[in-house]
């Protein structure tokens, strides 16, 4: 056997093809997970195609530069009409409260789990059961959070 395998028979890393803009894009946008990119006030500076999956209730030409939980629907932004940041259950948030602390104390998160009430597209209140992760990154000086949120509620409900 050939200690040193055919280049052709190992892992490609990413960094390779960081040069194509459109190769990591597509990636970006077929991953089933929700891609959140969050700024130092918490609002969405970007996101890939699965959110409109999991989360939108709007267009999305109407979901950058708003509060996390406008964009994704949360339920007590639209019940109370206030934005995130400002309902009664903020305090008690967990994507709202991990993702401020891995901005703040560069503290990664892996899997964490939370059950919140949503709005869908219907205006319908669901209740679903996310896992998520969080990590900080500087990009060209500006400091953003990555959260990627699954939706397991079909999973954590069998």
């Amino acid at each position: 056997m050939n200690a040193h395998p055919d280049k052709s028979m190992t892992n490609v890393s990413f960094s390779t093809l960081s040069h194509s803009h459109e190769f990591l894009t597509f990636i970006l946008n077929n991953i089933n997970s929700c891609v959140l990119l969050l700024d130092k006030d918490m609002k969405l500076r970007a996101f890939n195609d699965a959110f409109k999956t999991i989360f939108s209730n709007s267009n999305d030409e109407d979901l950058l530069y708003l509060k996390c939980g406008n964009s994704i629907g949360c339920a007590y932004h639209i019940d109370e009409q206030k934005d995130c940041g400002n309902t009664s259950q903020c305090e008690n948030c967990d994507l709202r409260l991990i993702a401020l602390d891995s901005y703040l104390n560069d503290k990664p998160i892996y899997k964490r789990q939370t059950i919140r009430p949503f709005y869908t597209k219907e205006q319908k209140k669901v209740f679903k059961c996310l896992q998520f992760s969080t990590r900080l990154f500087v990009f060209e000086g500006e400091k953003y959070v990555m959260m990627i949120i699954d939706d397991i509620t079909d999973i954590s409900n069998n």
